[in-house]
């Protein structure tokens, strides 16, 4: 067992939360470098912390020792969110995993296909025949919050247009409120991020209460007849499901894809008669260019993490850009090669 590379400081003087949180590469990158290890420790949250940055260490945190490396109760998708799958750890999450996990497959997935069809090929099509350049990440999202509202609240933009476009604002204004200090303030003629994040939490409440009193059909009506744990599961489970972060995510992926696609007519071409390819392709694209800056865990206990000792109380987070280039893992990792996955070279190197 190591002693973890780096320093934690004593203080709020020697927190690292604000330039960790400006650019999360260029913070792991140089210390990396510094410690030459994919493991090492600073201060963020003013909380001495590990982060992750190899394939090893993320599967044992998330896998192998989840029991030890628990989800924060204080981190803000708690307060934004509540109790839900993101947020809780142990059988209860568990048990909610076990319950949500019938609503994505089987006959309730095949009942949507009609309905992703039909929007992504609105979508494309007005892409097409557009004409001009376009911002695609903006098109990309408003795909995606076409999709989550109308697969998960059983809001068509086509049908209800005002309606579709009061909850995408109140999306992004709640979503606001995991990037703000967490604030509650109020005065005349001023609001914080935080009180208006919370205001649209309570407006997207009470309209998903009443989509699950009055929708007996689609996912709404499916999840409201599940044995959840507690009556306010199935209201925070639609917050989630529904939230600005899912467009955000599917748009930042379908850029990358469109991006990654742009400049090479050939790869273009075998993505459309391949489809081992171009499965390829979406993989690669999640490999190296991660929606999201990855996940944070408490350690419960002593414990270790790719041979590092990692002190009973310290936070960790893994960084997914940096786990996704280990070179332990992946040959050539900051390259764009799709058939890495395919075949043999595929099972090695799957995360």
């Amino acid at each position: 067992m190591s002693t973890l590379p780096g320093s934690a400081g004593a203080s709020l003087l020697a927190d690292k939360s604000l330039e960790f949180y400006r650019d999360p590469v260029s913070f792991c990158r140089q210390r990396m470098e510094k410690h030459g290890s994919r493991v090492f420790r600073s201060r963020l949250l003013n909380r001495p912390t590990a982060l992750v940055c190899s394939v090893r260490g993320m599967r044992e945190m998330l896998c192998e020792k989840s029991n030890v490396f628990l989800k924060d109760p204080t981190d803000l998708m708690t307060n934004m969110y509540g109790d839900t799958l993101v947020t809780t750890n142990g059988e209860e999450a568990c048990l909610l995993r076990l319950s949500l996990c019938s609503l994505f497959t089987g006959s309730c997935l095949d009942s949507s296909r009609e309905f992703i069809s039909s929007v992504c090929e609105r979508c494309m099509n007005q892409l097409s025949d557009s004409g001009q350049p376009v911002n695609v990440y903006s098109v990309f999202k408003r795909l995606g919050s076409e999709l989550v509202l109308g697969l998960f609240l059983n809001l068509r933009a086509e049908e209800q247009p005002e309606l579709f476009q009061e909850v995408v604002e109140l999306c992004t204004q709640h979503w606001h409120g995991l990037i703000s200090a967490p604030v509650n303030v109020k005065v005349p003629l001023w609001s914080s991020g935080f009180s208006i994040a919370l205001e649209a939490r309570e407006k997207l409440m009470a309209i998903i209460n009443d989509k699950l009193e009055k929708d007996t059909q689609g996912f709404v009506g499916s999840l409201a007849s599940l044995p959840l744990p507690e009556s306010s599961s199935a209201r925070q489970h639609l917050l989630l499901f529904i939230s600005a972060l899912i467009p955000k995510a599917l748009a930042s992926l379908l850029t990358s894809f469109t991006l990654a696609l742009a400049g090479d007519r050939q790869a273009r071409r075998r993505a459309l008669d391949e489809p081992r390819y171009l499965d390829g392709v979406l993989l690669e694209v999640q490999r190296l260019w991660p929606p999201f800056i990855g996940g944070r865990r408490i350690a419960e206990q002593d414990s270790t993490l790719a041979g590092f000792h990692v002190p009973k109380g310290s936070g960790v987070i893994y960084v997914s850009h940096a786990v996704h280039r280990d070179p332990d893992v992946f040959q050539q990792p900051e390259h764009f090669l799709p058939d890495r996955w395919s075949g043999r070279r595929r099972s090695r190197e799957t995360l």
